[in-house]
């Protein structure tokens, strides 16, 4: 196991060497010039050159490459162009945002995938099972965003049940909070919910034709009571595989959503910083979310390899 881990381990790290270098890259080809749209277009020369060398941008490519990666290996994401504030208390703010709506989607998601994998299993072929699949194919075809705005149509400007967009912060109370964002975590939750009981489904259909399920049949158990009994344990394995995926997922690609709520998340910041050509911003987020999905999935692949040692023999 700890051979495994030190292999997971490099390939971690080669990972995040290898974003860091495509992040910066893209980014620096964008067009336009932070300097420029700070300043205007009439921004004197002589002016937007000190505002150059005090961003740090008359600096080489590499240099600033360089100054980047270091400053975030020790903890310093450098100061937002637009703002002129460090960029990690800026992250840390819109993270108390993006964390718990992430985990809220990823609550809803798994509360309604399960008993739906669950009972289109058990009722293989059936009416029940064609229904719930259909459901699910109607989920996944259908975009989030539409969604979100359906919601706010039907529970905010017509039920007046929630508030359309905005945050009220933690200060409010966590009830008030868990309040406001409700209705974009559901918009996040529901092609989640769909993926997750489509997989949970086929994962437990696949353990129902396995040679100790046919045993556990023939001493007597119906198949519901073996599904119950037997069944479920053994097809967890995949589908907590895909829970850890689908969080790296709801935490790094709630931009859109976030956008349609007006929501002060980690999602809203890149756009925005993007809008202000705020580059120092956009690199640093973005890689903050490339490290959550790469760290996530290194341990889905531990906790896989932990549960099945078949795993750590192939490495």
């Amino acid at each position: 196991m700890i051979r495994y881990t030190l292999k997971r381990l490099l390939s971690l790290l080669l990972s995040l060497a290898v974003a860091s270098l495509v992040i910066f890259a893209v980014i620096e080809v964008a067009p336009g010039d932070p300097a420029s749209f700070m300043l205007g277009m009439n921004a004197q020369p002589e002016t937007l050159a000190a505002l150059r060398t005090e961003l740090g941008l008359d600096q080489s490519k590499v240099q600033r490459y360089l100054s980047w990666v270091g400053g975030m290996l020790t903890g310093d994401f450098g100061t937002s162009y637009t703002y002129r504030t460090p960029v990690i208390g800026m992250v840390a703010d819109r993270l108390w945002v993006s964390l718990p709506l992430a985990l809220y989607a990823l609550l809803l998601s798994t509360a309604v995938a399960f008993p739906a994998g669950l009972f289109a299993a058990s009722r293989r072929g059936q009416a029940g099972d064609i229904g719930v699949m259909g459901a699910t194919q109607l989920g996944v075809a259908v975009p989030n965003f539409w969604f979100a705005m359906m919601l706010v149509l039907v529970f905010a400007i017509n039920l007046r049940w929630f508030a359309a967009g905005g945050f009220v912060g933690w200060d409010s109370g966590f009830w008030a909070g868990i309040h406001a964002l409700t209705l974009p975590a559901v918009a996040l939750a529901l092609p989640q919910a769909a993926i997750l009981a489509r997989v949970m489904r086929s994962s437990l259909l696949d353990v129902l034709g396995e040679d100790f399920m046919r045993t556990a049949r023939a001493k007597g158990l119906s198949e519901r009571q073996a599904l119950w009994r037997h069944g479920l344990r053994n097809a967890l394995i995949p589908v907590l595989t895909i829970i850890g995926l689908q969080f790296s997922f709801l935490l790094a690609g709630s931009i859109i959503i976030e956008q349609v709520f007006y929501l002060p998340g980690l999602g809203r910041l890149v756009f925005q910083s993007i809008s202000a050509r705020d580059l120092i911003v956009v690199e640093s987020v973005v890689m903050l979310l490339v490290f959550s999905v790469i760290l996530v999935n290194f341990l889905v692949d531990l906790a896989y390899a932990a549960v099945d040692p078949r795993l750590r023999s192939r490495t």
